[in-house]
């Protein structure tokens, strides 16, 4: 690992798999603002490091994420709106963007509780894989608030508008089991294994291509909010981008000559 064991962030590598663990366990790894640029500056670090090809993020303890950290979002609220929205809303809002647009896979290894902004981060993150154990809350309004790093937006875009809803106002607790019934998380592995499993997955797809990877991550995206008119054209735009990349020719070469593709931009 790269950190010492008290920062609020751990981080460390696992071949082509970096990993990002949120270390705050006494507070069940709540996002105060020292963790949320923590996470940040990692992913700008290595977001053109080409040996990265995935990134892992989980907790350390029995939680994922609590989500927001409460004592100090209390402090903002009582500095007023402006305050609580700047110093508050905004850096969650701005992390979950950066995760959400990334050009390289990132994955959740949902090892515990991930409730209130914890969720919102498993929303935010490419694909997730659950423990048995995890446990799922859009729990903000139990305190009176909405969601406020994304969640409004893009729980209804994981689950469904009706789902959303039902998840969003009740503030129940779900498990993880539900989860991956929704579509909010992949798959559910036994608590062992949670993190194992995803590493396994970004060490899969890191044997892609990598720009193939990366401009099918930006078609998704981008695609979500477009007409399929304007999606198509993403589509397009991403396919010309890379169709004649060197790695594009290898692999339809090999299909056609029978033989594993040799990508310049994979690895193990």
């Amino acid at each position: 690992m790269t950190s010492t064991s008290t920062s609020p962030l751990l981080v460390e590598r696992q071949g082509s798999v970096l990993i990002l663990r949120l270390n705050r366990p006494e507070r069940l790894n709540a996002l105060n603002n020292t963790l949320i640029g923590a996470i940040s500056t990692e992913l700008k670090t290595y977001e053109l490091d080409a040996t990265v090809r995935s990134v892992v993020i989980t907790g350390v303890g029995r939680a994922f994420s609590a989500g927001a950290d409460i004592t100090e979002f209390q402090q903002h609220i009582h500095a007023g709106p402006s305050a609580s929205v700047v110093n508050f809303m905004r850096p969650g809002q701005e992390l979950t963007r950066q995760i959400e647009t990334y050009p390289k896979p990132i994955i959740a290894a949902v090892n515990g509780l991930a409730y209130g902004g914890g969720c919102e981060l498993v929303e935010s993150i490419h694909m997730a894989v659950a423990s048995e154990t995890a446990r799922f809350s859009k729990s903000e309004i139990n305190i009176g608030i909405i969601p406020t790093f994304g969640g409004t937006q893009r729980l209804p875009r994981n689950v469904g508008r009706k789902a959303a809803i039902e998840l969003i106002l009740t503030g129940r607790v779900f498990t993880a089991e539900e989860a991956v019934s929704l579509g909010l998380v992949n798959q559910v592995v036994p608590e062992d294994q949670v993190l194992s499993t995803a590493v396994a997955l970004g060490k899969l797809i890191a044997q892609k291509p990598a720009v193939s990877v990366s401009a099918a991550l930006h078609a998704i995206h981008r695609g979500m909010d477009a007409s399929i008119e304007d999606g198509l054209a993403i589509e397009q735009a991403a396919f010309q981008l890379i169709v004649g990349s060197h790695d594009v020719s290898e692999g339809v070469d090999a299909f056609v000559e029978k033989r594993p593709p040799k990508f310049l931009g994979s690895s193990i």
